[in-house]
Protein backbone atom coordinates (compact mmCIF):
# COMPACT_ATOMS: atom_id res chain seq x y z
CA UNK A 1 0.00 0.00 0.00
CA UNK A 2 1.25 3.49 -0.77
CA UNK A 3 2.19 5.96 1.70
CA UNK A 4 0.14 8.21 0.92
CA UNK A 5 2.64 11.30 1.55
CA UNK A 6 4.43 9.98 -1.21
CA UNK A 7 1.85 9.76 -3.78
CA UNK A 8 2.58 9.37 -7.52
CA UNK A 9 2.46 12.59 -8.90
CA UNK A 10 0.07 13.70 -11.67
CA UNK A 11 0.20 12.12 -15.03
CA UNK A 12 -1.73 14.82 -16.75
CA UNK A 13 0.06 18.20 -17.37
CA UNK A 14 -2.15 20.04 -20.11
CA UNK A 15 -6.30 20.37 -19.32
CA UNK A 16 -6.62 19.96 -23.57
CA UNK A 17 -5.83 16.40 -23.04
CA UNK A 18 -9.66 16.11 -21.27
CA UNK A 19 -11.31 17.31 -23.82
CA UNK A 20 -15.11 18.34 -23.23
CA UNK A 21 -15.72 17.15 -19.67
CA UNK A 22 -19.26 17.15 -18.38
CA UNK A 23 -19.35 17.31 -14.90
CA UNK A 24 -22.87 14.81 -13.73
CA UNK A 25 -24.58 15.91 -11.08
CA UNK A 26 -28.16 16.57 -9.07
CA UNK A 27 -30.23 13.83 -10.53
CA UNK A 28 -33.35 12.71 -8.35
CA UNK A 29 -32.39 10.60 -5.36
CA UNK A 30 -32.75 11.92 -1.51
CA UNK A 31 -28.96 12.93 -1.83
CA UNK A 32 -30.11 15.59 -5.07
CA UNK A 33 -28.89 18.81 -2.81
CA UNK A 34 -25.80 17.55 -1.62
CA UNK A 35 -24.85 16.37 -5.57
CA UNK A 36 -25.83 20.09 -6.76
CA UNK A 37 -23.32 21.38 -4.26
CA UNK A 38 -20.79 18.31 -4.68
CA UNK A 39 -21.29 19.12 -8.52
CA UNK A 40 -20.51 23.12 -8.43
CA UNK A 41 -17.85 22.92 -6.60
CA UNK A 42 -15.95 20.21 -8.58
CA UNK A 43 -17.07 22.07 -11.82
CA UNK A 44 -15.55 25.24 -10.36
CA UNK A 45 -12.02 23.47 -9.93
CA UNK A 46 -12.09 22.31 -13.03
CA UNK A 47 -12.56 25.83 -14.51
CA UNK A 48 -9.88 27.08 -12.31
CA UNK A 49 -7.09 24.53 -14.02
CA UNK A 50 -8.43 25.48 -17.62
CA UNK A 51 -10.40 22.40 -18.39
CA UNK A 52 -13.78 22.19 -20.61
CA UNK A 53 -16.83 21.89 -18.63
CA UNK A 54 -20.17 21.37 -19.06
CA UNK A 55 -22.73 20.98 -15.95
CA UNK A 56 -25.12 18.34 -16.65
CA UNK A 57 -27.87 17.40 -14.53
CA UNK A 58 -29.13 14.05 -14.59
CA UNK A 59 -29.22 11.14 -16.49
CA UNK A 60 -31.41 11.89 -19.20
CA UNK A 61 -29.55 15.47 -19.83
CA UNK A 62 -26.51 13.00 -19.96
CA UNK A 63 -27.92 10.55 -22.70
CA UNK A 64 -29.07 13.73 -24.83
CA UNK A 65 -25.25 15.33 -24.51
CA UNK A 66 -23.93 11.78 -25.38
CA UNK A 67 -26.35 11.18 -28.53
CA UNK A 68 -24.98 14.85 -29.96
CA UNK A 69 -21.17 13.78 -29.19
CA UNK A 70 -21.11 16.57 -27.05
CA UNK A 71 -18.61 15.15 -24.35
CA UNK A 72 -15.05 13.38 -24.50
CA UNK A 73 -15.48 12.66 -20.46
CA UNK A 74 -17.05 12.56 -17.50
CA UNK A 75 -16.66 13.30 -14.08
CA UNK A 76 -19.39 11.58 -12.20
CA UNK A 77 -20.59 13.01 -8.90
CA UNK A 78 -24.40 12.43 -9.02
CA UNK A 79 -24.60 10.76 -5.43
CA UNK A 80 -27.31 7.59 -4.82
CA UNK A 81 -29.67 6.14 -7.55
CA UNK A 82 -28.49 6.13 -11.23
CA UNK A 83 -25.11 7.92 -10.12
CA UNK A 84 -24.43 5.09 -8.22
CA UNK A 85 -25.95 1.50 -8.85
CA UNK A 86 -24.37 1.68 -12.20
CA UNK A 87 -27.07 3.12 -14.64
CA UNK A 88 -24.34 5.36 -15.17
CA UNK A 89 -21.62 3.48 -15.87
CA UNK A 90 -23.53 1.18 -18.24
CA UNK A 91 -24.47 4.02 -20.35
CA UNK A 92 -21.12 5.62 -20.52
CA UNK A 93 -19.64 2.55 -21.66
CA UNK A 94 -22.70 1.59 -23.98
CA UNK A 95 -21.35 5.12 -25.80
CA UNK A 96 -17.38 4.53 -25.35
CA UNK A 97 -17.33 7.75 -22.76
CA UNK A 98 -14.55 7.60 -20.52
CA UNK A 99 -15.96 8.25 -16.57
CA UNK A 100 -14.49 8.88 -13.21
CA UNK A 101 -14.60 6.10 -10.13
CA UNK A 102 -15.88 2.53 -10.10
CA UNK A 103 -16.98 0.63 -13.42
CA UNK A 104 -20.44 -0.86 -13.94
CA UNK A 105 -20.21 -3.97 -11.69
CA UNK A 106 -17.98 -1.92 -8.47
CA UNK A 107 -20.88 0.72 -8.58
CA UNK A 108 -23.82 -1.79 -8.68
CA UNK A 109 -22.79 -4.10 -5.79
CA UNK A 110 -21.45 -1.41 -3.59
CA UNK A 111 -24.83 0.62 -3.38
CA UNK A 112 -26.41 -2.57 -2.40
CA UNK A 113 -24.96 -2.89 1.27
CA UNK A 114 -26.23 -6.26 1.90
CA UNK A 115 -24.75 -7.30 -1.29
CA UNK A 116 -21.32 -5.47 -0.39
CA UNK A 117 -21.58 -7.56 3.26
CA UNK A 118 -21.65 -11.01 1.22
CA UNK A 119 -18.22 -10.07 -0.80
CA UNK A 120 -16.46 -8.88 2.54
CA UNK A 121 -17.41 -12.49 4.34
CA UNK A 122 -16.58 -14.50 1.12
CA UNK A 123 -13.19 -12.68 1.67
CA UNK A 124 -13.00 -12.70 5.61
CA UNK A 125 -13.02 -8.91 6.12
CA UNK A 126 -14.50 -7.95 9.42
CA UNK A 127 -18.13 -6.49 9.31
CA UNK A 128 -21.03 -6.60 11.57
CA UNK A 129 -23.12 -9.10 11.86
CA UNK A 130 -26.42 -8.53 10.05
CA UNK A 131 -29.84 -9.63 9.04
CA UNK A 132 -31.15 -9.05 5.41
CA UNK A 133 -34.71 -7.95 5.95
CA UNK A 134 -36.82 -8.11 2.81
CA UNK A 135 -40.00 -6.06 3.11
CA UNK A 136 -42.90 -7.64 5.28
CA UNK A 137 -40.07 -9.87 7.11
CA UNK A 138 -39.98 -11.06 10.69
CA UNK A 139 -38.54 -8.16 12.37
CA UNK A 140 -38.84 -9.21 15.58
CA UNK A 141 -36.90 -12.65 15.06
CA UNK A 142 -34.31 -10.82 12.97
CA UNK A 143 -33.64 -8.37 15.85
CA UNK A 144 -33.58 -11.55 18.76
CA UNK A 145 -30.75 -13.13 16.40
CA UNK A 146 -28.78 -9.48 16.16
CA UNK A 147 -29.32 -8.55 19.63
CA UNK A 148 -29.46 -5.08 21.07
CA UNK A 149 -28.45 -2.52 20.30
CA UNK A 150 -28.77 -2.61 16.96
CA UNK A 151 -28.89 -0.54 13.31
CA UNK A 152 -31.35 -0.43 11.20
CA UNK A 153 -31.31 1.11 7.52
CA UNK A 154 -32.28 0.91 3.82
CA UNK A 155 -30.01 -1.12 1.79
CA UNK A 156 -29.63 1.69 -1.01
CA UNK A 157 -29.59 5.01 0.44
CA UNK A 158 -26.63 6.86 1.66
CA UNK A 159 -25.67 9.82 3.45
CA UNK A 160 -27.24 8.14 6.27
CA UNK A 161 -31.08 8.58 4.92
CA UNK A 162 -33.35 6.35 6.51
CA UNK A 163 -30.73 5.00 9.28
CA UNK A 164 -31.91 4.79 13.49
CA UNK A 165 -30.16 3.66 15.95
CA UNK A 166 -32.37 1.25 17.94
CA UNK A 167 -31.16 0.54 21.78
CA UNK A 168 -34.98 -0.76 23.04
CA UNK A 169 -37.91 -3.11 21.34
CA UNK A 170 -40.02 -0.55 21.64
CA UNK A 171 -38.35 1.81 19.10
CA UNK A 172 -37.95 -0.86 16.55
CA UNK A 173 -41.35 -0.15 15.05
CA UNK A 174 -40.10 3.55 14.87
CA UNK A 175 -37.16 2.38 12.35
CA UNK A 176 -38.24 -0.25 10.56
CA UNK A 177 -41.31 2.45 9.33
CA UNK A 178 -38.86 5.43 8.32
CA UNK A 179 -36.54 3.02 6.61
CA UNK A 180 -39.18 1.30 4.49
CA UNK A 181 -39.79 4.79 3.04
CA UNK A 182 -36.78 4.57 0.75
CA UNK A 183 -35.89 1.55 -1.87
CA UNK A 184 -34.94 -1.75 -1.51
CA UNK A 185 -34.29 -3.89 1.35
CA UNK A 186 -33.63 -3.24 5.12
CA UNK A 187 -30.62 -4.28 6.66
CA UNK A 188 -30.22 -5.07 10.34
CA UNK A 189 -27.19 -4.80 11.78
CA UNK A 190 -25.42 -4.71 14.92
CA UNK A 191 -24.36 -1.47 16.44
CA UNK A 192 -20.30 -1.28 17.21
CA UNK A 193 -19.73 0.54 20.15
CA UNK A 194 -16.96 2.54 19.59
CA UNK A 195 -15.20 5.08 17.29
CA UNK A 196 -16.82 6.26 13.76
CA UNK A 197 -13.78 6.35 10.98
CA UNK A 198 -13.97 6.79 6.96
CA UNK A 199 -10.50 5.80 5.00
CA UNK A 200 -10.53 7.92 1.40
CA UNK A 201 -8.96 5.92 -1.24
CA UNK A 202 -7.30 7.79 -4.47
CA UNK A 203 -5.75 5.56 -7.48
CA UNK A 204 -5.03 2.75 -5.32
CA UNK A 205 -4.17 5.06 -2.76
CA UNK A 206 -5.57 4.36 1.19
CA UNK A 207 -5.37 8.30 2.40
CA UNK A 208 -5.33 8.91 5.99
CA UNK A 209 -8.07 7.86 8.18
CA UNK A 210 -10.66 10.23 9.60
CA UNK A 211 -12.29 9.80 13.06
CA UNK A 212 -15.38 11.06 13.16
CA UNK A 213 -16.66 12.77 16.22
CA UNK A 214 -20.14 14.47 16.35
CA UNK A 215 -20.99 16.66 19.03
CA UNK A 216 -24.36 14.70 19.28
CA UNK A 217 -22.76 11.26 19.24
CA UNK A 218 -24.31 10.33 15.88
CA UNK A 219 -22.66 11.17 12.42
CA UNK A 220 -26.46 11.74 10.65
CA UNK A 221 -27.33 13.87 7.85
CA UNK A 222 -27.67 17.01 9.85
CA UNK A 223 -23.91 16.17 11.35
CA UNK A 224 -22.52 15.49 7.84
CA UNK A 225 -23.82 18.38 5.98
CA UNK A 226 -25.21 21.22 8.03
CA UNK A 227 -22.88 21.00 11.49
CA UNK A 228 -20.40 22.85 11.69
CA UNK A 229 -19.47 21.49 15.52
CA UNK A 230 -18.56 18.12 14.52
CA UNK A 231 -14.20 17.14 14.74
CA UNK A 232 -12.89 15.29 12.19
CA UNK A 233 -9.40 14.14 13.32
CA UNK A 234 -6.74 13.12 11.10
CA UNK A 235 -4.77 11.14 11.21
CA UNK A 236 -7.64 9.26 13.09
CA UNK A 237 -5.05 6.91 14.91
CA UNK A 238 -1.71 6.68 15.78
CA UNK A 239 0.64 5.68 12.37
CA UNK A 240 0.78 1.44 13.41
CA UNK A 241 -3.35 1.66 13.59
CA UNK A 242 -3.69 4.12 11.24
CA UNK A 243 -1.82 1.76 8.52
CA UNK A 244 -3.89 -1.13 9.94
CA UNK A 245 -7.24 0.52 9.02
CA UNK A 246 -5.98 1.95 5.76
CA UNK A 247 -4.62 -1.40 4.53
CA UNK A 248 -8.24 -2.98 5.82
CA UNK A 249 -10.38 -0.21 3.58
CA UNK A 250 -8.36 -0.97 0.44
CA UNK A 251 -8.74 -4.45 0.39
CA UNK A 252 -12.49 -4.10 1.44
CA UNK A 253 -12.81 -1.34 -1.75
CA UNK A 254 -10.63 -3.56 -4.60
CA UNK A 255 -12.81 -6.93 -2.99
CA UNK A 256 -15.90 -5.27 -3.65
CA UNK A 257 -15.16 -4.22 -7.24
CA UNK A 258 -14.78 -0.44 -6.70
CA UNK A 259 -12.19 1.23 -8.16
CA UNK A 260 -10.43 4.79 -8.94
CA UNK A 261 -11.33 6.98 -6.50
CA UNK A 262 -14.34 6.64 -3.33
CA UNK A 263 -14.29 6.31 0.60
CA UNK A 264 -14.64 2.65 2.83
CA UNK A 265 -16.61 3.46 5.81
CA UNK A 266 -15.77 1.71 9.34
CA UNK A 267 -16.52 1.38 12.94
CA UNK A 268 -13.64 0.85 15.37
CA UNK A 269 -14.85 -1.40 18.43
CA UNK A 270 -13.41 -0.33 22.37
CA UNK A 271 -10.38 -3.57 21.89
CA UNK A 272 -9.38 -1.70 18.88
CA UNK A 273 -11.15 -4.09 16.23
CA UNK A 274 -12.34 -2.78 12.49
CA UNK A 275 -15.29 -3.33 11.43
CA UNK A 276 -16.37 -2.18 7.52
CA UNK A 277 -19.70 -0.81 6.97
CA UNK A 278 -19.89 0.31 3.34
CA UNK A 279 -17.98 1.58 0.17
CA UNK A 280 -19.61 5.06 -1.54
CA UNK A 281 -18.26 4.76 -4.91
CA UNK A 282 -19.29 8.42 -5.55
CA UNK A 283 -18.26 10.36 -2.12
CA UNK A 284 -19.35 14.28 -1.20
CA UNK A 285 -17.03 16.64 -2.55
CA UNK A 286 -18.68 19.61 -0.24
CA UNK A 287 -17.08 21.70 2.28
CA UNK A 288 -18.23 19.24 4.80
CA UNK A 289 -16.93 16.04 2.83
CA UNK A 290 -14.33 14.01 3.94
CA UNK A 291 -12.10 12.63 0.97
CA UNK A 292 -10.99 16.43 0.60
CA UNK A 293 -10.37 16.43 4.39
CA UNK A 294 -8.15 13.22 3.98
CA UNK A 295 -6.61 14.62 1.21
CA UNK A 296 -5.82 17.89 2.47
CA UNK A 297 -3.66 15.89 5.54
CA UNK A 298 -1.77 14.14 2.56
CA UNK A 299 -0.82 17.19 0.88
CA UNK A 300 -3.42 17.97 -2.06
CA UNK A 301 -5.30 20.66 -2.03
CA UNK A 302 -9.07 20.69 -3.18
CA UNK A 303 -8.16 21.60 -7.35
CA UNK A 304 -5.64 18.93 -7.08
CA UNK A 305 -8.05 16.14 -5.67
CA UNK A 306 -10.15 17.16 -8.16
CA UNK A 307 -7.72 16.70 -11.39
CA UNK A 308 -6.51 13.93 -9.77
CA UNK A 309 -10.20 12.23 -9.96
CA UNK A 310 -10.63 13.37 -13.46
CA UNK A 311 -7.45 11.68 -14.41
CA UNK A 312 -8.82 8.23 -12.88
CA UNK A 313 -11.30 8.03 -15.90
CA UNK A 314 -7.85 7.86 -17.95
CA UNK A 315 -8.07 4.38 -16.32
CA UNK A 316 -11.94 3.64 -17.62
CA UNK A 317 -11.91 0.61 -19.70
CA UNK A 318 -14.12 2.83 -22.16
CA UNK A 319 -12.66 3.66 -25.38
CA UNK A 320 -12.09 7.71 -25.70
CA UNK A 321 -13.78 8.90 -28.68
CA UNK A 322 -11.82 9.98 -31.38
Amino acid sequence: MTDPRVLAPSRIADAAAFGRVAVLYGGDTSEREVSLESGRNVREALVRRGVDVAAVDGIPALVAGLVAHRYDRVFNIMHGGAGENGVAQGVLEAFGVPYTGSRVLGAALTLDKVRTKEVWIANQLPTPRYERLPRGGNVGAAASRIGLPLIVKPSLEGSSVGVSRVYAAEELPAAIELATRYSGELLMETLIQGGEYTVAILGGTALPSIRIVPAKGYYDYHAKYVADDTQYLCPGLEPAADAEMRALALRAFEASGASGWGRVDLMRDESGANFLLEVNTTPGMTSHSLVPKAARVAGIEFDELVWRILETSIDSSAGVRT
